[in-house]
This record gives C-alpha cells, sequence and structure tokens, in this order.
C-alpha cells in the first residue's frame, strides 16, 4: 500500500509525538475555557495581553463597518486598501526604517524574503535552531543552504569563509521554544565582514524587547546597516494577525517585485490592520505591560528554582522546563491539567530529540496571583511526578 497513513500516525503515538489541537471555546486570555473546562493559561503568545483587549476590538469592530469583512484581492491587484498602507507607514516609523511591507502571515514574510533575495548561486546561513519557516524558506529558495551551530559565531564565520554569491545569514530574534535571544552583535559583525546580509525574525522579540517594545534590534542598539532584513510578526505581542519585513526602499520595492508568497496571496482583511494600528499605539503608550511582564518572569524564575525545575537562559515571556523524556513531559502536562493549568508540552520534532519541555509563556495580563497559582501546581506536580518515579522501597 503506497499511503500507509495509519502505520504513521501509529509511529507518532507509538513515540510520544502525537499532537491534538485543544479546542478553545473564549478569547485569548490567562482565564480560558479549553474543551469545556475553565482553565489557566500559560501557553499563548499573546505577550502584552492585547488580543482581546477593547480597544483593539472596537478598532476591529469600526474597520469592519468601514472596509468589509475581506482584503478582496492581492494587494497587486485591487487589495492594498487605505489601512494597509497607513499600517505600514506605521510599521517604517515604529523600526526606524524606510518602508514596511504587510504579509498576511509570518510564514509567508519568512519564506517571501528569503526566496526574494536569493537564488542558485547565492548562500543561506541559518542558526540551527531557526523557526520551521525559516528553515524551509531557506530550502525552498535554492540556494545553498548551510546551518551554523546555535548562536555560535565562531561557527557561523567558519561557513561564511566558504560562502558565495550574495550571503544571507538569518537568525530567529528571540528563538520560540528556548526564549533565548540571538547574540545579535557578534553576529552581525561577522556578516559585515565577509559582506554579508543579515536578516531577523523578530517574531517574538516586538513587544516584550526594547525600551519602546521595538524588539531585539532596538535591545542591542542596532540598526539598518546591521540588520537590513527585519521580519515582524502582528499575531503575537500585537494581538491581531498578520506579519511584515521593514528595511530600505530597495529592498520593499524587491518585495513587491519577487515576493511570491506577497504576489499571489489576498491581502488581510483591512479591518484587521485597523485594530493592528491600535494595538501599536498601545505597545507605545502603555509601558506598564512591558514592566509588569518582566517582574512576572524574573519571579517565575526565582519560583521555579526554589522547586528545583530545570528552566533554560531565558530573559523573555518564554520560560521553558526542560524535562527530556517526552512521556515525562506530558505527564506533568497532564497533571497541570488536572489542577486546571494549561501548558503545552513541546516535543521533537519541534524541538531536538532528548530535549521536551514544558513551554510557559507569560503575557502581561497575568497576575501575580496567577502566577503564584501556577507555582504552587508546579510544586505539587514536580512532587508527585517524583513519586510515581521512585523505584519501591
Amino acid at each position: 500500500m503506497p499511503f500507509d497513513l495509519a502505520s504513521r500516525l501509529a509511529a507518532r503515538h507509538a513515540d510520544n509525538l502525537y499532537r491534538q489541537r485543544p479546542l478553545l471555546e473564549s478569547p485569548q486570555g490567562p482565564e480560558v475555557v479549553v474543551d469545556g473546562r475553565p482553565m489557566l493559561a500559560f501557553c499563548s503568545n499573546d505577550y502584552l495581553g492585547l488580543a482581546d483587549h477593547p480597544e483593539v476590538k472596537a478598532a476591529l469592530q469600526r474597520g469592519v463597518e468601514r472596509w468589509g469583512a475581506g482584503g478582496g484581492a492581492s494587494h497587486l491587484v485591487i487589495g492594498h486598501s487605505g489601512p494597509h498602507h497607513d499600517l505600514e507607514l506605521a510599521l517604517a516609523e515604529f523600526t526606524g526604517r524606510p518602508r514596511a511591507l504587510l504579509f498576511s502571515t509570518g510564514y509567508m514574510a519568512n519564506l517571501g524574503a528569503v526566496t526574494a533575495l536569493l537564488g542558485k548561486g547565492d548562500t543561506v546561513l541559518e542558526d540551527r535552531l531557526n523557526h520551521a519557516s525559516l528553515l524551509d524558506a531557506g530550502l525552498l529558495s535554492g540556494a545553498r543552504f548551510s546551518r551554523y551551530l546555535h548562536n555560535d559565531v565562531d561557527s557561523l564565520a567558519s561557513r561564511l569563509e566558504k560562502a558565495e554569491g550574495n550571503t544571507l545569514v538569518v537568525t530567529d530574534g528571540v528563538f520560540s521554544m528556548d526564549g533565548d535571544l540571538a547574540e545579535l552583535p557578534a553576529l552581525c559583525a561577522a556578516a559585515k565582514a565577509r559582506g554579508a546580509w543579515v536578516m531577523v525574525d523578530d517574531a517574538h522579540g516586538f513587544g516584550p524587547l526594547g525600551a519602546t517594545g521595538g524588539g531585539i534590534v532596538e535591545h542591542f542598539g542596532l540598526g539598518l546597516e546591521d540588520v537590513p532584513v527585519l521580519v515582524g510578526t502582528l499575531g503575537k505581542a500585537f494581538g491581531t494577525a498578520g506579519a511584515f519585513v521593514a528595511g530600505s526602499e530597495e529592498l520593499i520595492e524587491t518585495l513587491i517585485q519577487f515576493a511570491r508568497p506577497y504576489i499571489y496571496t489576498t491581502s488581510q482583511p483591512p479591518a484587521v490592520a485597523c485594530a493592528t494600528l491600535k494595538s501599536l499605539e498601545l505597545l507605545q503608550r502603555e509601558s506598564w505591560r512591558r514592566e509588569h511582564l518582566n517582574k512576572l518572569i524574573r519571579r517565575f524564575r526565582e519560583g521555579a528554582a526554589e522547586i528545583g525545575l530545570t528552566l533554560m537562559d531565558s530573559p523573555t515571556p518564554i520560560q521553558p522546563i526542560l524535562i527530556g523524556d517526552s512521556a515525562r513531559a506530558l505527564k506533568l502536562s497532564a497533571l497541570l491539567r488536572d489542577r486546571g493549568i494549561l501548558v503545552g508540552a513541546i516535543r521533537p520534532p519541534t524541538v531536538p530529540a532528548g530535549s521536551a519541555r514544558l513551554r510557559v509563556t507569560f503575557s502581561a495580563a497575568h497576575s501575580e496571583e496567577q502566577l503564584e497559582s501556577l507555582l504552587s501546581a508546579l510544586a505539587e506536580c514536580w512532587a508527585t511526578l517524583a513519586k510515581e518515579e521512585a523505584p519501591d522501597a
């Protein structure tokens, strides 16, 4: 039988790698209803708590009344509406770059940027832990593709020496499963020394990082010459949907002409752009959201250390608890769920073999009391897991 799908699915089950979709029956927020049960959630990327913000929702509603429900066509046909244009101008100003270009998803922004810039005879160098969309973009570009060791400048430098043609160094800003930051100043210096460009996907950095929420580039004080290609996602800290690429006039015009995922896709609903404009305003205006988020992160790391949990080196809202074994990660997640706490178990192939983890994420909408509830549940569940695994006396 050529397509033995049942065996593939059975193998996923046997390896504790089978994935299931929880059914969300409420808006995004700390307190949700999932699969019919009220839960306290620590697994969303809504880092600033804007997905259910009343001003953002009102902006979306006004946008629907003014602009209708759908984009109608691609940007290059008749789908580029006033709100799209206004949002691109606002994002360019926010990032301190001449231009910005909207994409319907972050995956498409990454595919579009890499494949428009590179082709046969060129080189793309990527961090080993980059998001799947970046790795897929590199493979689809047709360029010579190589992955350097995670955040290892020496490993990158050795590959840069062998690079041919136009060379693009591609990295996440904040690594989505580890929560650590790219060593961007050193990576940019190594790339610049060899005449290579740097592209950063700062999907998880915009909002939480930087003095004004401008992400990892702002965090490190870097500019357009250091990072010519900057990608941001709007479905995480912005609380809406879509993505953008920000850069020079020539870069954006090149993407408009050559980025197939941009050219051949219907634009996002204009009302979503209206909502994102309001999110951007709140992100910049309400700095208390980042301050509160950082307070939660510090307290969680202190509490987790007291319990004896192994955390990864992350200063961001992504706080993975390293477990190792996939079955153990699933068990700990299930124990927490039984106590009304929702934290996802992340397993291979999303993360390397032997590094299964619980990916705890925080939002500015979480209260200190909710954080303490998480820590109490973790302490109880961790002790229960250890007791169940202990050999009989």
